[in-house]
């Protein structure tokens, strides 16, 4: 029996030896599955924020767009406001144009021209038909063709009439007139005063204006050329300030 006690207490040590071996793998073990939830736990955490901001950029992305999809629904309102007017606009153009042609369809077509340019409605007039050379004294005959001018504007008050004087670039200087910018003045106003006091075209509607020689419509070389270039334009032409309201309306491009 004594010689069995060795054995047992080398059997005991082994044993206790095999047991903390155990229990130290076990620690390792349970550390180990520590870290990797809190390692977890920290992508998780990291998931949660980045969730959060793409929620975040969601919704910031979702408010942009709606601001983007109301601007251009303004805009469209805006542009489709604007094409009317301009369809109302060329309505009346294209309606003098005809109410003009008509009533001076008598009238020799080199000596008086009707047309739109630049979305104005221009008449012009040869200086022969109201004037007689270098003056601006209005001829007797050149009433007949102011009159059915002036019922066709009358006819459309909501407009406004400049009136241009212009001239060839041949100097001008006698006892009534300084120079060519002088001579397409006075006619100009010669031709307001006779629209105005006559006519009974409203003044608050008239402007009278002097270009000289500056703005020809043909070349200054030949006799034609110039012929062509005296002349008395009546510009018909919508008030400015309409333009203002309407730059200025609620629906206008930001």
């Amino acid at each position: 029996m004594k010689n069995l006690l060795p054995f047992f207490a080398i059997a005991l040590l082994t044993l206790a030896s095999c047991e903390n071996k155990e229990a130290l793998l076990k620690d390792d073990q349970i550390a180990q599955l520590q870290d990797q939830i809190e390692t977890m736990k920290s992508t998780n955490a990291g998931l949660l924020d980045r969730m959060s901001d793409l929620s975040v950029v969601s919704k910031t992305g979702a408010e942009s767009i709606q601001k983007s999809l109301e601007n251009i629904s303004r805009q469209t309102e805006y542009i489709e406001d604007l094409n009317k007017k301009v369809q109302s606009k060329d309505s009346v153009n294209l309606s003098l144009v005809m109410n003009l042609k008509r009533s001076l369809s008598n009238i020799n077509d080199t000596d008086i021209q009707v047309e739109v340019r630049g979305g104005l409605v221009h008449v012009s007039i040869s200086d022969k038909l109201l004037f007689k050379s270098g003056s601006s004294s209005i001829n007797k005959k050149a009433d007949d063709v102011l009159e059915k001018i002036a019922s066709v504007i009358n006819d459309h008050d909501q407009l406004q009439v400049l009136v241009e004087g212009h001239t060839d670039n041949v100097p001008m200087n006698t006892g009534c007139v300084t120079d060519n910018w002088d001579l397409s003045v006075k006619r100009a106003t010669a031709v307001v005063r006779s629209l105005a006091n006559e006519h009974y075209v409203s003044p608050e509607r008239l402007t009278a204006a002097g270009r000289s020689s500056y703005v020809p419509k043909d070349d200054n070389e030949s006799a034609q050329g110039r012929s062509r270039n005296r002349r008395t334009e009546i510009i018909i032409q919508p008030r400015l300030d309409q333009f203002f309201q309407l730059m200025e309306a609620p629906g206008a491009l930001n």
